[in-house]
């Protein structure tokens, strides 16, 4: 039997108010009024697809075995790297590098339902990862920057332990063009709507269920839920309502608090049933988008088993309303702010050191002495216990799991930041070790010494001089 054995999530903590997204744009758009309810999820400046598929990944192996991992399928339309595998990078922060095929699957909304049904097919043999993140940019008073979120969602296939059995997959490739982002294009091109809905979802989404369904051997009436994203919110019902699936199946596509997330919807709507699925019931996921795949599952008695994790509603629950419009600009680009001069200076990176001390950058490993048991960061030669100070006694010890606590913060108005002020001081860790970290995702009042916190891997600047290379570490964020 193969199936989930695991699943997790992440959704950033900022939520972008609609309506303040139109306020700032009637004057130009004010068709944008009909969806400017609830809220989308945005990104923190340090945060993009990668960041947050780690974030995804974490939730989905807490308390698991990571090391058991043999595949590694990374899923997204905006990879921050076209050539540098970006799996790869996913690894190394989970460390999990060593025994490990790494993949990154991209081109399609439907990229993170085909790494679903590669790591299927690859889980049958060894326990393999899969996780989807998608952060895209929009235009400027465009419905799309309305509709859009920002997220990540992770599944871990096995075939042991399994709380969603793979039943039956079926998939269909058609170059049915419904919007498309050329190569030299930051933003999506969509086509007229009423099109998309009757050449494309009405002629092919339909059949496609049906296979699947026949595959699985069910009827459409024994689907508890189905699952389908899809911009249009009318459409995930009239496709149920086709292949005889139940309305009350029809599953809530979260965009009055999430939006769409791209090509990880599937999986986090997929995530977000799981929640609260029951042994026995049967899930349809559908993914759209230059084709259709279809994968049926039936959850399992263990899903009971499973260890605590946030989840989609976990993470849903940790928000921090944003009505700043012009943020949300900053944070990605689309507004060209005067930086000054402490924002000019170079960050060339290293790739010699970057490779030998990746464990320490990208893991956040230290090192914990043989002899004495001192927790140290980073890992040295020498122990920097006083009355220790033995040297080549330190094994490797992973500290990104561990909850530091502030030992003395400075909030800084002077230093470029693109979320003033800059928070950053010295933290330190129960277990041992301590360094200066940034702080990133905190609020005046959760930053004092003492407080809490979690590590979160993130952006910590980006090489716009040689290409964008985006340089990742660890920062301190409230629990």
């Amino acid at each position: 039997m193969v199936g989930i054995v695991a699943y997790g999530a992440y959704v950033p903590r900022l939520r972008l108010n609609r309506q303040a997204v139109y306020e700032a744009n009637k004057w130009f758009a004010p068709g944008l009024r009909g969806q400017a309810k609830g809220e989308r999820a945005i990104a923190h400046w340090d945060e993009d697809a990668l960041t947050m598929a780690v974030e995804a990944a974490r939730d989905c192996l807490a308390g698991l075995d990571s090391k058991r991992l043999r595949n590694l399928y990374f899923a997204s339309t905006t990879h921050p790297f076209r050539d540098r595998q970006n799996a790869g990078v996913v690894a190394a922060a989970l460390t999990i590098e060593q025994g490990l095929m790494a993949a990154d699957v991209a081109g399609s909304l439907k990229a993170g339902t085909s790494a679903l049904i590669a790591g299927l097919n690859a889980a049958t043999s060894e326990p393999t990862l899969v996780v989807a993140a998608d952060k895209r940019l929009t235009k400027v008073a465009s419905a799309n920057e309305l509709q859009y979120g920002d997220g990540a969602a992770a599944v871990l296939l096995g075939d042991s332990g399994v709380i969603a059995e793979r039943v039956a997959t079926h998939s269909v490739s058609m170059d049915f063009v419904d919007h498309f982002r050329g190569n030299e294009s930051p933003y999506d091109y969509a086509w007229e709507e009423r099109w998309i809905r009757d050449e494309g979802y009405v002629k092919i989404v339909p059949d496609a269920l049906k296979a699947a369904l026949a595959a699985a051997r069910l009827g459409p009436a024994q689907i508890q839920h189905f699952i389908m994203p899809s911009l249009m919110p009318a459409v995930p019902a009239q496709m149920a309502k086709m292949a005889g699936i139940p309305e009350p199946a029809v599953r809530d596509g979260l965009a009055a608090k999430l939006g769409h997330t791209g090509a990880a919807h599937p999986l986090m709507m997929l995530n977000h049933t799981l929640e609260s699925a029951k042994a026995g019931d049967h899930i349809l996921v559908v993914a759209f988008g230059q084709g259709v795949d279809a994968l049926v599952f039936k959850v399992m008695p263990d899903i009971v088993k499973l260890p605590k994790r946030h989840g989609v509603s976990g993470w849903l629950e940790r928000r921090k309303e944003e009505k700043n419009y012009m943020k949300y600009l900053a944070f990605n680009e689309l507004l060209p702010l005067d930086k000054g001069m402490r924002a000019e200076f170079d960050k060339k990176t290293a790739l010699s050191i970057l490779w030998r001390k990746r464990d320490m950058l990208y893991g956040l490993v230290g090192g914990k002495c043989r002899k004495c048991g001192t927790v140290q960061f980073p890992k040295t030669d020498v122990c920097v216990n006083p009355e220790c100070h033995a040297t080549d006694t330190q094994d490797p010890y992973a500290m990104a799991d561990l909850q530091p606590s502030i030992l003395s913060f400075t909030a800084d108005e002077l230093t470029y930041d693109p979320d003033p002020p800059a928070y950053y001081g010295m933290i330190t860790f129960p277990e041992g070790g301590r360094f200066m970290a940034d702080f990133t995702d905190c609020d005046q009042d959760q930053v004092k010494v003492g407080a809490k916190m979690r590590m979160t891997f993130r952006i910590r600047d980006t090489d716009v001089m040689r290409g964008g290379f985006k340089r990742y570490f660890w920062k301190a964020a409230p629990v």
